[in-house]
């Protein structure tokens, strides 16, 4: 008696143009040992230019062409129903013009942001009073507070981010990572919703 083989569609890949997609690629497949390498080799998508960069595919693509394939194999689906492929077209390289011009822009910016936000919050004010409290003397530029000061937003900021430059501190993923990682999610959903409403308007227009 043949086994049920299973297959767990991934979330997210990203391919080459032109690639040919397999269902290795797009599924975790378990299977008695005679299908496994005809499974895993299966071809399940053709990129082509007409895809553009995003492709989803349906794990009832991917069962019906297991059973165009082997008819009497039996297939059970866990977990996600999409996969979305990413098409990884090559960028244009940015241009060092371009790229001086967006570092001051960010520059520019995160420094006004930091500016504003201490002067919302009086913190010239605070180093002033903290100083008197410290010292007994009144500055009005308490020096020896604002310039520690500034280097330890500078280090909170790089413990804060996990990185300097491509360097990671540590293996914890760094909150502006587990932000891109939740946006990603909501694009493969967004993008898997919209792709099922456009197939059901499609039948129904048939």
């Amino acid at each position: 008696m043949i086994q049920d083989s299973i297959i767990r569609m991934r979330p997210h890949i990203v391919v080459e143009p032109n690639a040919v997609v397999s269902l290795r690629d797009v599924a975790q497949i378990i299977t008695e040992e005679p299908y496994a390498s005809d499974l895993e080799s299966l071809v399940i998508h053709q990129v082509t230019t007409a895809d553009r960069n995003l492709v989803v595919i349906d794990v009832v693509k991917a069962i019906r062409c297991i059973r165009e394939r082997f008819p009497g194999l039996p297939v059970q689906s866990l977990g996600a129903t999409q996969t979305i492929v990413t098409v990884n077209y090559k960028k244009k390289r940015l241009t060092p013009l371009l790229f001086v011009g967006v570092w001051l822009l960010l520059f520019i910016g995160a420094g006004l942001a930091i500016m504003n936000f201490h002067e919302d919050v009086s913190m010239g004010a605070v180093h002033q009073k903290l100083f008197y409290l410290l010292t007994g003397v009144e500055n009005e530029e308490p020096l020896l507070l604002q310039i520690p000061y500034s280097i330890g937003l500078g280090l909170g900021m790089i413990l804060f981010f996990n990185h300097i430059f491509k360097k990671r501190i540590n293996e914890e993923p760094s909150p502006l990572e587990v932000e891109m990682f939740k946006y990603q999610q909501d694009l493969d959903q967004y993008v898997a919703i919209h792709e099922n409403k456009e197939i059901d308007k499609q039948k129904d227009a048939h």
